[in-house]
């Protein structure tokens, strides 16, 4: 079976395929070339769903698309959907993270709860769609660790771990893999792929 993921981002295309492999060997993940909507949601349900229809309508697939980011709770759920811009430019990751550690430069460890968000569309070409949520609930670093992962992986401290404080950019990519916020939302995504 093919499925298109709906993104020109490659970290998330690697990421996804090792989440999908690990749960459903026999769906092919295919890439997305097509045009890139405009993301003018204002959830990241909204975004997951624009994306995922467009890719739908452009291949004729079905399509799954993802929305993620990270919410800070002191900053009210911000950056949110707003995570890819958060300092303006888009895809500056180094930039958002470095705006986001200033603004909680003075907030103490209690106070800087975190999470992040992936919600996952999935569109059929016959009209038909969901959406599943997936959340990884933590804590802002002080300082970025750690060079693996992406975007504000080496700020985002996990909850639950045993003996240690590593931030997401410390993890292997299968430690990631086995308990990301996309790992989430796709365990809660399998049961409607098997509707396909």
């Amino acid at each position: 079976m093919r499925i298109v993921l709906a993104t020109h981002n490659p970290h998330k295309v690697s990421e996804f395929d090792g989440i999908v492999a690990a749960t459903r060997p026999d769906l092919e993940v295919v890439g997305y070339d097509g045009p890139e909507p405009v993301e003018d949601g204002v959830t990241f349900e909204e975004n997951a769903l624009i994306k995922a229809r467009a890719a739908a309508a452009h291949t004729g697939l079905a399509a799954l698309a993802d929305d993620s980011g990270i919410a800070v709770d002191v900053l009210g759920g911000s950056p949110g959907v707003f995570s890819a811009y958060w300092a303006g430019q888009r895809k500056d990751a180094i930039a958002n993270r470095d705006l986001l550690l200033d603004q909680l430069r003075d907030i103490a460890d209690p106070h800087r709860a975190a999470r992040f968000v992936s919600v996952i569309a999935l569109v059929l070409p016959d009209g038909r769609e969901w959406t599943v949520r997936g959340e990884w609930p933590g804590r802002l670093a002080h300082e970025a660790a750690g060079d693996g992962g992406f975007g504000y992986d080496p700020v985002f401290v996990p909850d639950g771990q045993i003996g240690s404080e590593r931030t997401v950019g410390e993890f292997t990519a299968a430690e990631k893999q086995a308990q990301s916020h996309r790992a989430r939302a796709f365990d809660a995504l399998v049961p409607l792929l098997a509707e396909l």
